[in-house]
């Protein structure tokens, strides 16, 4: 890319530093204000005094601290003038941090959305780091307590200062801007890499943002050099003090130059920043924003453009770099689907789920059963044991199984503590809540008891009968079934008013959606105890009505049918595969294929088909051939890592002699997707097109960039071409 220009800004007349950025901040006259409060705390060991910027929006505890132009140009005022004080020797360092739980959770994306003028965009990014760089280039030693969320700019605003505290407590931490279609455009792209060393730069701000946005953690920042010093929080996450305490008398034995403290520092900043490291990170990111995106999504790759070009640039040149690339990006259509995606749908809609009744109704979950000790099963105990915090018992048809499924259980447990994500102590405990047994009697005095068995109507109505013999009647049963009638399950109940569809994604602890299935009888206080444990268990429920596969997984094999229905007719494997690379979809469709399972995908479309029909949802008598010859995957890689199909697999197959183009077979699969959520409207499966995009997003990662499947359809022409209109207006 061409070197950048630098531009500094400089004070007009008066003196006024952000004088070239008030007209852009004028634009802003709706946004939330972050504000720097200041307090003077005198450190231990007589090393003078410290003024402690808390940012805070007045907002209370659950509205996140944002920044937008206005918060920026009063944080970097209260900067200058704490500059002044610094100057005058008053103060012998100066730190950030934020209310309890935020540092700060990034830029105020709904308001940069409205921009219009690319020159605006530059002049945010140029402000962010004329903000930033008062913090950097303070006349005494600066800090950042990080004490909760610090996203994208909110970070950024740790790493400018010279040194950074972060609570163990600590979560979500990373730098999001490739997945929502920005750049780490206040300094993010160029510090980062200089403090933990590229291998990790690339984790943060390639690798996690397109594994769905993964953030990482206190302990995980502090392991890969983000921060300096990692500090125990009090019990109570309300309260900051116990952490500023530590966190100033951290910062005392740094001013002092404590020679423990300065050790500790300099080996915690020893990172490799080698050339070699450099060479492997640039073509690892490379690889990754290809694999994941194809090219058709700018964010990602104009991160890695800064990242290469970084390497070599000074402060001031990645700055230039990194405005410029802000005011081209804000102006994409991908930036304003994502906006749309994440703040209206996965924000908004989340918060306030259609249909779901009134809260007050839920009734406590003060113990789980869980029914079978497989995989899945053993999944969704541990993450009801780890985030309800109450007893959770497995059952299964032996002993064998049982201490197999309890023992899986807390092998995770462990893996955990081996991680940092827990303590030795907590692990016991967490491990402690966990137990099994042959006899399903232990569900008597269970709230809730949820099966995981076998995906089969007959077996899943027996255990169902079973469990509703032994437990108490305000018990709530609930199914994981991803594809079967609840109202079936329910013919076969004394009571089915108490059953419920909680149909969870895997893998279960990172999946952050739930599709809570309303049967016909299924009453308001079943839904709403539903509705409260998913909030608890940190999930996003969407409520949906009882039809074959629910949403995601119905939509899904829709999808995955018409590709495959057109490689049997005839459509070479490699272009029916590729040919939806244009969504920039987190799998292509052979490669999900074998990731669900041939025979779990077979089954679902077989229940799909006998809901639907032929014509919708055809069977595959190929990938019937394939199970029959235990064959799990229609790719294998040959010895250059080409994805091949084997000549065995060949041997039983048959296809057509009426092969599709990529683009013919892109818009056969938009024109389907359209026509199944337009029927799926129609039939009152979820309240809303939101509800769709929702569900598609949290429980399917499809790509923010496309705003939600029902924008993206309506921008390619699909709505109106089937349905005669768009999904919105």
């Amino acid at each position: 890319m061409p070197e950048p220009v630098v531009q500094t800004s400089t004070p007009d007349a008066n003196g006024d530093r952000f004088a070239p950025y008030r007209d852009v901040a004028a634009r802003f006259p709706d946004e939330v204000l972050t504000r720097a409060t200041v307090t003077d705390i005198e450190l231990p060991g007589s090393a003078g005094t410290l003024a402690l910027l808390v940012l805070d929006n007045d907002a209370g505890p659950r509205r996140p601290t944002t920044l937008g132009p206005n918060s920026l140009i009063g944080i970097g005022q209260v900067l200058q003038s704490q500059a002044e004080r610094a100057h005058r020797g008053e103060i012998a360092a100066v730190a950030v941090t934020g209310k309890a739980g935020f540092l700060i959770a990034g830029a105020d994306l709904g308001a940069i959305n409205r921009l219009t003028d690319p020159q605006d965009g530059v002049l945010l990014g140029r402000l962010g780091h004329e903000v930033y760089n008062g913090l950097s280039d303070f006349p005494v030693p600066s800090f950042a307590f990080i004490n909760g969320v610090a996203l994208g700019g909110g970070l950024e605003i740790a790493l400018a200062a010279n040194y950074r505290t972060v609570s163990s407590a600590a979560k979500g931490l990373g730098l999001p801007e490739a997945f929502i279609g920005l750049v780490p455009g206040w300094g993010g792209v160029w510090k980062t890499p200089r403090l933990t060393g590229p291998k990790d730069a690339l984790t943060v701000m390639v690798k996690n943002p397109l594994a769905n946005n993964r953030n990482i953690d206190g302990r995980t920042a502090y392991r890969i050099g983000l921060a300096d010093a990692i500090l125990e929080p009090a019990a109570d996450p309300a309260d900051t003090a116990v952490f500023i305490e530590a966190s100033a008398a951290w910062a005392a034995r740094i001013l002092t130059g404590d020679a423990g403290t300065v050790a500790a520092l300099e080996q915690q900043r020893g990172r490799d920043h080698s050339d070699r490291a450099w060479d492997e990170a640039i073509a690892e990111g490379q690889a990754i924003v290809a694999a994941k995106t194809g090219g058709y999504v700018p964010a990602p790759v104009k991160v890695m453009e800064l990242f290469a070009a970084g390497r070599h640039w000074t402060r001031e040149e990645s700055a230039a770099a990194e405005a410029d690339a802000l005011g081209e990006l804000m102006l994409t259509p991908e930036f304003a689907h994502t906006v749309y995606a994440f703040l209206d749908v996965v924000q908004k809609r989340s918060k306030q789920p259609a249909g779901a009744p009134a809260t007050d109704l839920a009734r406590p979950v003060r113990k789980v059963g869980v029914v079978g000790a497989g995989l899945m099963a053993g999944q969704l105990a541990l993450v009801f044991a780890q985030k309800l915090t109450v007893p959770v018992v497995m059952t299964d048809m032996d002993q064998e199984r049982v201490d197999r499924g309890v023992g899986h259980v807390h092998g995770q447990v462990d893996t955990l503590v081996s991680r940092g994500k827990l303590n030795s102590e907590q692990g016991d405990q967490l491990k402690a809540l966990v137990t099994g047994s042959v006899s399903k009697d232990v569900y008597a005095d269970a709230d809730l008891v949820i099966e995981a068995v076998f995906e089969e109507m007959g077996v899943k109505k027996t255990v169902l009968a079973e469990v509703e013999a032994v437990v108490s009647p305000e018990c709530i049963l609930a199914t994981n079934t991803s594809s079967l009638s609840v109202t079936e399950m329910a013919a076969g109940l004394e009571h089915p008013e108490r059953l419920v569809g909680f149909h969870f994604f895997n893998p279960v602890a990172v999946m952050p959606l739930v599709e809570i299935v309303r049967g016909p009888a299924t009453t308001d206080p079943v839904l709403a105890t539903a509705f409260a444990t998913a909030r608890g268990l940190g999930k996003t429920a969407v409520l949906v009505q009882d039809a074959a596969a629910f949403v995601v997984n119905r939509i899904l094999l829709r999808m995955m049918g018409e590709v495959q229905h057109s490689f049997d007719q005839g459509t070479e494997a490699a272009v029916a595969d590729r040919a939806l690379d244009p969504m920039a979809l987190p799998m292509t469709p052979f490669t999900l294929l074998s990731m669900v399972g041939i025979p779990v995908a077979q089954h679902v479309t077989e229940s799909l088909n006998a809901a639907f029909g032929d014509e919708r949802f055809p069977v595959s008598a190929n990938l019937q051939a394939l199970i029959d010859a235990g064959i799990t995957s229609l790719w294998v890689k040959d010895g250059d890592g080409r994805e091949v199909i084997p000549a065995e697999t060949r041997a039983v197959l048959e296809c057509g002699d009426s092969p599709e183009t990529a683009e013919e077979l892109l818009v056969r699969v938009q024109d389907a997707l359209a026509q199944e959520i337009g029927l799926m409207l129609e039939e009152g499966v979820v309240a809303d097109a939101e509800d769709v995009d929702l569900c598609m997003i949290l429980g399917a990662g499809w790509p923010m960039h496309l705003g939600g499947i029902t924008p993206y359809l309506d921008q390619v022409g699909a709505s109106e071409r089937i349905n005669g209109r768009r999904f919105h207006a």
